[in-house]
């Protein structure tokens, strides 16, 4: 594991009402590796990335992103660290009524990024193709592609501004298995050349052992392991036997 964190989160506690949903959260994904946070349903995982995101603000601790604090960025400094990330959304998030190239170049025809708009549909054709779909894909509308397709376009967003950290929301989310191991093997291989941090959320153990460098479990608001993925079938650890072996939630005491 590098030594060196691309995102540091400190005693990151979010509660909605009574509902106590991060408890404390200590985690740090290293520069330049891929991050996958596992844990059921209701555990904290889409929270914890919003909060990084900056899309919902914990109620106390710290989240530092390349060593400054993220919680405290404001106007054009927050949109200088917005530009560090890229995401692809579990639902895709693709507007309807703009072409594939419009979706897949969307950050780069307005604010800091903004390019002219010839040059901005050529880089945007570029990273449809690193993704495996044809340049005649880029003046189609997302009604004629398939929900594969869909998602390869979703990927060639994320990576179009040429981010230094991905986030990757159930990223095989209603796709078949085939697919799923498409995508799965697209999201390796572009981590992995562009030299980016990834942090991905998923209940997919076939994403978890694809994609992951290191994984970490979260459960009832807490990282309750962290290690690296070919420890996962190895460990001792009761939730992540509980969670690889599907086991029912009470069964966790009798493996403690």
């Amino acid at each position: 594991m590098s030594a060196t964190p691309k995102i540091e989160m400190r005693g990151v506690y979010k509660s909605f009402g009574s509902n106590h949903v991060l408890c404390g959260i200590d985690l740090d994904a290293p520069a330049g590796e891929s991050l996958v946070i596992i844990g059921g349903s209701g555990t904290g995982k889409s929270v914890l990335l919003k909060c990084i995101l900056g899309l919902i603000r914990p109620d106390s601790g710290t989240i530092l992103v390349d060593g400054e604090d993220a919680l405290a960025k404001r106007g054009k400094s927050r949109e200088k660290l917005l530009d560090k990330f890229g995401m692809l959304f579990q639902g895709g998030a693709l507007f309807d009524s703009l072409t594939v190239w419009q979706n897949v170049a969307f950050r780069l025809l307005q604010g800091s990024r903004k390019l002219p708009r010839a040059e901005a549909r050529e880089v945007a054709i570029e990273k449809l193709r690193r993704v495996g779909l044809k340049s005649s894909t880029a003046d189609m509308f997302l009604a004629e592609l398939s929900g594969g397709m869909q998602k390869r376009v979703g990927l060639a967003r994320a990576i179009c501004a040429e981010p230094e950290i991905i986030f990757f929301d159930e990223p095989t989310t209603g796709l078949d298995p085939i697919m799923a191991d498409v995508i799965n093997n697209l999201i390796r291989e572009i981590v992995v050349e562009m030299g980016v941090t990834a942090l991905t959320i998923t209940h997919d153990m076939s994403s978890v052992r694809n994609i992951a460098d290191d994984v970490a479990m979260v459960h009832e608001g807490v990282i309750q392991w962290t290690g690296p993925v070919g420890e996962i079938d190895t460990t001792d650890n009761p939730y992540i036997r509980q969670f690889v072996n599907g086991l029912a939630e009470g069964s966790i005491e009798a493996i403690r």
